[in-house]
């Protein structure tokens, strides 16, 4: 196959192009971490341990590779320049309302907060003072590993072409699973809890990720595509639940936990699709004319 015919599948295939990358390129990187000892224990290899954990080692290259390599790739490829410049001007976005930043700052670990109460019974104790010294921190690296890493895939790259095809919705139902399906290899390794991560959890993941999807693309699009928001409202989530609930509720269990996001997120999502129609932030004016509607009038008959 040559390379004129690979940019040409590729051009032709934008989106199905950017998922098949980002989804090879970081298993293939996966690959020796979910073999190692802090995976399968198939390779008799302990991964080095940066802040506490083999993860910024083990996982990062392949996010890194995955959804921004294959959505800058395939962009380059489609768009060229002009293509780059728009979703590389996304990622400076950072001029919204300053109700956005209290949603993804101070509302999303409020929620996860408040069900963490609710599903642990009650149980909670005041967080030490190293957590909330921890927290900014811990979020200002997660902004460069996981938002930087994630966000211009599957918001920048994926969101607006999805939706350029199909209703808001729609767009959203289709990545929350492909947006899930990228993170499965990562259940077999000390990310997802390995070997003591279950049935309920991983479904419990994917049912989030597809209720949260609905709340991120809401998010991208009342925000004018702003990624920093996307990517604050992202790590926001992951920080809370990294930093603040496992010394905030200490007996929540991992299933608890993922039981605990899906529900506040489909919450969330639920109260999202009605109150917007399920334009999730689009204009109506701007989804009709990307979806215009099909004519059931039958075509005149030319003589």
């Amino acid at each position: 196959m040559t390379t004129r015919t690979i940019r040409g599948a590729i051009a032709r295939h934008p989106l199905i192009s950017f998922f098949a990358l980002a989804n090879a390129l970081s298993w293939l990187a996966w690959m020796p971490y979910i073999l190692s000892n802090s995976g399968l224990g198939l390779w008799d290899y302990d991964f080095p341990a940066l802040l506490g954990t083999t993860q910024l080692v083990g996982v990062l290259p392949g996010a890194y590779l995955g959804p921004i390599t294959s959505a800058l790739l395939v962009t380059a490829i489609v768009d060229g320049r002009a293509g780059l410049r728009r979703w590389g001007a996304r990622l400076w976005r950072w001029r919204v309302n300053w109700r956005w930043y209290a949603l993804a700052l101070l509302g999303m670990p409020l929620a996860i907060i408040v069900g963490g109460f609710v599903f642990s019974g009650g149980t909670v104790q005041a967080p030490p003072v190293e957590a909330l010294v921890l927290f900014v921190p811990a979020l200002m690296l997660q902004m460069v590993t996981t938002g930087l890493a994630e966000e211009p895939g599957w918001r920048d790259f994926a969101l607006p072409r999805l939706q350029a095809r199909f209703s808001p919705l729609a767009a959203s139902f289709v990545l929350g699973p492909l947006w899930a399906l990228w993170h499965m290899p990562l259940f077999l390794t000390e990310w997802g809890g390995f070997p003591n991560s279950t049935l309920l959890h991983v479904a419990s993941f994917i049912g989030f990720c597809i209720a949260f999807n609905i709340v991120m693309s809401w998010v991208f699009n009342r925000t004018n595509q702003s990624l920093p928001i996307s990517m604050l409202l992202h790590v926001g989530v992951n920080n809370t639940v990294s930093v603040l609930v496992p010394v905030m509720f200490p007996t929540m269990t991992t299933e608890l936990n993922s039981l605990m996001l899906l529900v506040i997120a489909s919450i969330m999502a639920a109260a999202i699709v009605i109150a917007t129609r399920g334009r999730l932030g689009v204009p109506l004016a701007r989804e009709v004319a990307q979806n215009p509607p099909v004519s059931t009038e039958a075509a005149p008959v030319r003589q």
